[in-house]
């Protein structure tokens, strides 16, 4: 099935370009979350019409990521959890707990964009990776301490 891409998706194209995708994947994917169009001679001309308010969007949201971008760069998040006395955690962070540290910090970002190989299970450092546009990715560091018990 021929649809015409509403904005940039990562492995399909940019704005305004015509991809091949398979029906499902347009049915019930990209055509309800409003990301592409059938490619019909009637949408074809819709879309030139609505084609410089999309690129405006985009340009903004594009934008609004870089800047993003410039303020997590070398953001450190520190998050204290209950760990034993080896530095083996008692459950595990996971990216809902690195959303809400970078939070409280100022820094909004979506769970979904989070990207970790596994789930942090030991005090320590690590490196995790944040989506924050198509093409643009941040590496920040999280730092996990092992909370302080009240003796």
């Amino acid at each position: 099935m021929q649809v015409i891409l509403l904005e940039k998706i990562g492995k399909l194209g940019n704005l305004g370009d015509l991809a091949n995708v398979k029906s499902g994947y347009a049915r019930n994917f990209l055509i309800p979350q409003g990301k592409a169009k059938p490619a019909t001679k009637a949408n074809m001309a819709a879309f030139e019409t609505i084609k410089a308010d999309l690129q405006a969007k985009e340009a903004a949201a594009l934008k609004d990521a870089q800047a993003k971008e410039a303020a997590m760069t070398g953001v450190v998040c520190t998050i204290k959890a209950n760990a034993g006395d080896e530095g083996k955690l008692f459950g595990s962070i996971g990216p809902a707990d690195i959303v809400a540290s970078l939070a409280e910090s100022g820094h909004e970002v979506e769970k979904r964009d989070v990207h970790m190989p596994e789930a942090i299970r030991f005090v320590g450092e690590y490196e995790v990776s944040v989506t924050l546009y198509t093409d643009i990715n941040v590496n920040i560091k999280v730092v996990v301490e092992a909370l302080e018990e009240e003796a």
